[in-house]
């Protein structure tokens, strides 16, 4: 029988400081899911008064005046939208920058410091510059036709202003990625692949991309879930039409029952289902090429 190793005198003190470390970071989440499924007359705290789905009936229903389905719906698309642009720019920039690039350092510091901004100066700059267009667009019509300016109302909206406002939020990650993965590539598939006779578009098509494929999955699912749970940087720039955290920020006032934490336990379920489906796709990527 094997001598039972003896733990290092801080492995106690270190695993319940990471234990209270994790249950601070999911407690809140855990309970808000528990009294979600609370009974008719739950309230927002314990203790749970009886276990039903009555909730989230009452979320199915709505709330008010309020169209959670088509802010649900809203954000479905918005977030898609992202991912997909943060997956095509992310992927270009990255091959730009494997050569070297008259001002490339200073674009990179550009880009970068969109991190370190305060979400909201983000947000209230992207949406001073939509109002400034506006007014110019306002003059221009004004001045040279007269008849469309019924018709106009403003630049600002979800796939404009508030596209613009995430994208500030989503592509350094994606950039910061694909510096890491084609920092670690070996160019020298693709020179195979051309001493092979393949052209350039061919090389990219059957040995960049396939190589690089899982990371990209992986921008994408940062992409959707940054833009799915994006509060602060879309506050300002959203135009008329609220996304759904936009929607839950503003029940959170005048919503008294645990119908909010149903909405919260949705949301969430939408967060983890994106990361389960990465991780899947990233399975059978990986299956796939072991075949």
């Amino acid at each position: 029988m094997a001598p039972t190793r003896k733990r290092a005198p801080g492995f106690w003190p270190l695993a319940l400081l990471f234990t209270t470390f994790v249950l601070f970071l999911y407690g809140p989440m855990l309970a808000i899911f528990v009294l979600s499924f609370q009974g008719p007359e739950g309230g927002l705290t314990f203790p749970m008064r009886g276990a039903s789905l009555h909730w989230f009936h009452k979320l199915w229903e709505g709330i008010g005046v309020i169209d959670i389905g088509a802010a649900f719906r809203r954000s479905l698309a918005l977030g898609t939208v992202v991912m997909g642009l943060t997956v095509a720019l992310s992927l270009l920039a990255g091959l730009a920058y494997r050569k070297r690039l008259p001002g490339s350092t200073a674009l990179f510091y550009v880009v970068v410091a969109s991190l370190i901004m305060p979400s909201i100066i983000v947000s209230l700059g992207v949406g001073l510059m939509f109002r400034l267009l506006d007014t110019g667009l306002k003059t221009l019509l004004e001045a040279h036709a007269p008849d469309l300016l019924e018709a106009f109302t403003t630049t600002m909206g979800m796939f404009t202003s508030g596209l613009g406002a995430q994208l500030t939020w989503t592509l350094p990650f994606g950039l910061l990625i694909m510096f890491a993965v084609f920092n670690r590539f070996d160019p020298a598939y693709e020179e195979a692949a051309r001493d092979l006779g393949a052209s350039p578009w061919q090389s990219f098509r059957h040995v960049l991309l396939p190589l690089i494929g899982p990371s990209l999955v992986g921008v994408g699912m940062f992409g959707f879930t940054l833009s799915w749970d994006e509060i602060a940087r879309s506050s300002q720039a959203m135009g008329d039409l609220n996304t759904l955290p936009l929607e839950l920020q503003g029940l959170t006032t005048t919503v008294t029952t645990p119908v909010i934490y149903a909405l919260g336990t949705v949301t969430t379920v939408v967060s983890f289902a994106v990361m389960g489906a990465t991780l899947a796709t990233l399975w059978l990527w990986q299956r796939r090429r072991g075949q």
